[in-house]
């Protein structure tokens, strides 16, 4: 075959422009981890680590993690607190979507709304926590001073908020939720902008009202979106460590103690255990995983696997096709 002079390949612009952000990825985010994982098999350790060696177990540092209560414990906290962000979070999310996207409801100044109830995700985890931890101190702090002017409370005897478990694993899930509900809300709306106003047309002639709608043509619709959704609240969920570490450091009695709290506190508090902390990251990357599979298992859409292996299939007839062409010198 004759190659076609003249004729200008773009494709090379797109590797060359690609080349920032690979670079970036291999130091930055394969490297670290990479090392994570080798370190995680070793025996790293001390203020100022000696040479490490490989361990004649090598998943000695995984087996005490595993059996240990307190990552058993800060795992149980890390999904109890994300659980209980996340449900109240996706549920508010939905119906202010839903309220701020349906034509019917002529809401006046949405942009005002978005971007007052978006305002919280921009704000950092540090003055949040100190804005909390303000608000909850004891023995003074606004909230004890307007539960004991409403009668809640006895005058004069403040609750003291911070060393009651239940109620500090509530007010950290509680921030997340505050801080991520906004985020949430936006993505769920450009999914649901998304969608071609024809359907909402032939739902409202064929008398839907707004709740059939929703649960009818919006949400299978915006089923990507929600996947994508669930898995970020996932990873991030799993991840949390800013507002448990600087709002209770962890405590009362290791009531908000997460997973990243638990693998910072044994990588940089004391024990210097880089090798059990790098251990301890490999488990939750692994765990991670599994969840973020089972999530795309379970939210993946039927049809629109059929259509993909079919369309697999039309392409791989395709290029035999022009595979045998080519033999033939056409």
């Amino acid at each position: 075959m004759k190659k076609n002079k003249g004729v200008v390949k773009y494709n090379k612009y797109g590797y060359l422009f690609s080349i920032p952000f690979v670079v970036a990825f291999l130091i930055f985010q394969l490297y670290p981890i990479v090392y994570t994982a080798v370190i995680g098999f070793t025996d790293l350790k001390g203020a100022v680590p000696r040479e490490a060696h490989f361990l004649s177990n090598p998943f000695e540092n995984f087996k005490q993690i595993l059996s240990s209560s307190t990552f058993q414990g800060a795992f149980k906290n890390t999904v109890f607190m994300w659980i209980c962000n996340f449900i109240p979070q996706i549920l508010l999310a939905l119906l202010l979507a839903a309220w701020f996207t349906d034509r019917r409801w002529k809401i006046k100044g949405q942009g005002i709304y978005k971007v007052l109830l978006y305002m919280p995700n921009i704000i950092t985890a540090a003055t949040i926590a100190i804005l909390f931890k303000s608000l909850f101190d004891y023995p003074k702090s606004p909230v004890n001073d307007i539960l004991m002017k409403v009668g809640i409370l006895p005058q004069g005897q403040p609750y003291n908020f911070p060393i009651n478990k239940g109620w500090s694993r509530g007010i950290v899930a509680f921030i997340q939720f505050w801080m991520w509900y906004g985020y949430t809300m936006l993505i769920l709306i450009s999914g649901i902008l998304g969608i071609s106003p024809d359907i909402f047309d032939a739902a409202e002639v064929d008398g839907a009202n707004k709740v059939q709608t929703f649960f009818m043509i919006t949400l299978p619709n915006i089923r990507t979106i929600l996947l994508f959704t669930l898995v970020t609240s996932l990873i991030g969920g799993l991840n949390m460590f800013d507002i448990p570490k600087l709002f209770l450091l962890g405590g009362p009695d290791s009531a908000t103690t997460t997973t990243s709290v638990f693998i910072y506190n044994q990588a940089f508090s004391g024990g210097y255990l880089y090798n059990r902390a790098a251990a301890a990251s490999m488990i939750m990357f692994v765990v991670i995983m599994i969840c973020s599979a089972l999530l795309f298992i379970i939210m993946r859409d039927p049809d629109e696997s059929g259509y993909g292996k079919a369309e697999a299939k039309r392409l791989k007839q395709m290029r035999k096709l022009q595979k045998n062409a080519a033999k033939g010198g056409v």
